[in-house]
């Protein structure tokens, strides 16, 4: 008995420190803790902290500055004239629209132009329209060469 105690606790604090663990490859986002975590396999490759829409998660229709939550694919990555890099998340889903949200233009990206060499305070507080943004422009072109090296790769915002 002991033992399998021991066991569920080393199992539960591993799945706890890996937040990759039975995901797959996926860019993963904790809106909690406002990090995202690229998966590959169950193994997590770099982790970065993000901001998110201002007015939280939970998007369901175009406007609202929130954060779509769910699994979503990703398209390839692109130059923005306003955040540098820009990979674009498909939201909303098909089921989702069958149930009636709406929106658009929901990507991953860097910070804005005005603010690209800010670093860390790009992350400080949510501040898009519902996008998720890294902090600089080198880490938003390492997650984008990233994805373009795993082109079956997903994102998953939790």
């Amino acid at each position: 008995m002991m033992l399998a105690t021991i066991a569920l606790a080393t199992a539960l604090t591993h799945a706890s420190t890996n937040p990759c663990m039975e995901r797959g490859t996926l860019v993963l986002v904790d809106t909690g803790r406002r990090r995202l975590t690229l998966c590959e396999g169950s193994t997590p490759a770099r982790t970065h902290p993000v901001a998110l829409g201002w007015h939280g998660v939970g998007k369901r229709r175009r406007g609202d500055a929130k954060t779509p939550l769910g699994l979503y694919s990703l398209g390839a990555p692109r130059p923005s004239r306003k955040f540098g890099t820009f990979i674009p998340v498909g939201y909303p889903t098909l089921e989702q629209r069958r149930r009636g949200f709406t929106g658009s233009a929901i990507g991953l990206h860097g910070p804005e132009r005005e603010t690209r060499n800010a670093g860390a305070a790009n992350v400080a507080y949510d501040w898009t329209l519902g996008c998720v943004a890294v902090a600089d422009d080198p880490t938003i072109k390492a997650i984008a060469a990233w994805v373009r090296a795993h082109p079956e790769a997903q994102i998953l915002i939790e």
